[in-house]
This record gives C-alpha cells, structure tokens and sequence, in this order.
C-alpha cells in the first residue's frame, strides 16, 4: 500500500536487527503484510492497530497464511489514540500514515511514548524530491505538510529522534505502485461498467493518471526512516 518493493521492505526488516524477542507495535498497520513478513522472516512478535475492518480482515487472513497468527495480533481502533497493550514495544512503525498525530512531529511524539527508550522507530514519510507547483503540494499536503529530506531530517532533530538509516522509493518503486492502480481500476470497470460508481471511479483514475505524469513523477519522495529513540 506504499511505494517500496518487497526486497526493500524486508531490508528495512535486516536492518533494524529485528529477530526474535522484539515486540513490534505498527500504527495503521493497513493490511498487515510488513507485520506478518518480519514474523516469518525475523521471528518477531506484535500488534497491529488500525481504523479499517476491511484491511484487519486481511490482515489476519495474511498471517494465517503465513503461519504466524500466534506472533501477531490486529485491534481495530484509532492508532492516534492506541489503548492499553501491555508496556512498551521494542519497535514502534507508522508506514505512510502519520496524519495520524497531525503530520510528522505529532506523530514522532506518539510514537516515542510507546517505545521503550533506546528503541527504534520505523517512519514511511513523503518528502518532496524537487521543487512542486502548489496545485500539487496543495494535494498531498494537510496540516504541517511536507518537506525536502534535510528538512525532514530537521524535523527528526527537533523531535529528539537520532536519523540512522534510511530506505527510499526509486522511480521504478513508483511507477509500480501508481500503474498497478491503473490497471487494478480497469480490470474492475470492465467487470463492473453498470455500477452506479463507475464513471466517478474512471474519472478519478484518470486524474490521477494526469497529474502523476504531468507533474508528481520524479517530484515526490517516499521512504522509510529507522530512528532511535533516546535511550
């Protein structure tokens, strides 16, 4: 549900040293599939949150799948506003959703609360790659916005979380994961052309299509940034 392939995914996994006895908390966890792959692949344990019950469906339809439905568990609920679970997590991760706490530094301070000191914190954030015509940051944008990467490394500063690797998108990871939305679109219109929907959908598709090409490809950013927290 992020533009990063599978292979960099599980070098973010690698690279945070995640094995077994971590406890990993991941807000608006989506579908769940970066949760379940380091339970399988790392031996990790831990919680997923998030408002949709759609995606915990297929959360836990995925970690069946994958064997490690006893490792980690999906609570349907507000990951802005998580409940009780049991102490501090050896990693906490917010992947592409920190509007959760209002936008990055929101979200870093929540995110600091539920992790034990000296942990590490997993961040998919965008950031603008070039300088962007404002109808563009005006779409993406809400509340503190975005910034370039060193200014998204100032907000990492102010917040107290020391920056210590990074995995970005390429070009390729994002073309990858705005065509297979087109394509994912027609296939269902073409199943589906008497919906009542359907034109809202198509013209919402193409849109986006437009403003990808003319003006979003190469100008946003998107990566994964691996903080430590204050021990």
């Amino acid at each position: 549900m992020n533009p990063l392939s599978v292979e960099k995914l599980r070098l973010i996994g690698g690279t945070c040293c995640i094995g077994k006895g971590v406890r990993l908390l991941d807000l608006a966890c989506g579908k769940g599939e970066m949760l379940c792959m380091f339970a399988r692949d790392f031996g990790v344990s831990g919680v997923g949150i998030d408002l949709h019950a759609p995606y915990l469906a297929d959360a836990r339809s995925r970690a069946s799948e994958f064997g490690v439905d006893g490792a980690v568990s999906f609570i349907e609920g507000d990951a802005g506003d998580p409940p009780e679970l049991g102490g501090r997590f050896d990693v906490v991760s917010c992947i592409g959703a920190t509007w959760i706490g209002g936008g990055l530094s929101g979200t870093l301070a929540l995110m600091r609360q539920l992790v034990v000191p000296g942990g590490r914190l997993l961040v998919g954030e965008v950031y603008w790659a070039v300088p962007s015509p404002s109808h563009i940051r005006q779409k993406y944008e809400t509340g503190e916005g975005f910034a370039d990467l060193v200014g998204t490394l100032d907000r990492f500063e102010v917040a107290g979380v020391d920056l210590v690797e990074m995995v970005l998108a390429s070009l390729d990871d994002w073309d990858r994961y705005e065509a297979s939305q087109w394509l994912n679109v027609a296939n269902w219109l073409a199943s589906n052309p008497e919906d009542v929907e359907a034109s809202e959908i198509l013209e919402e598709r193409n849109n986006s299509r437009r403003d990808y090409l003319a003006d979003e490809r190469g100008s946003l950013g998107w990566g994964v940034f691996v903080l430590r927290a204050p021990g």
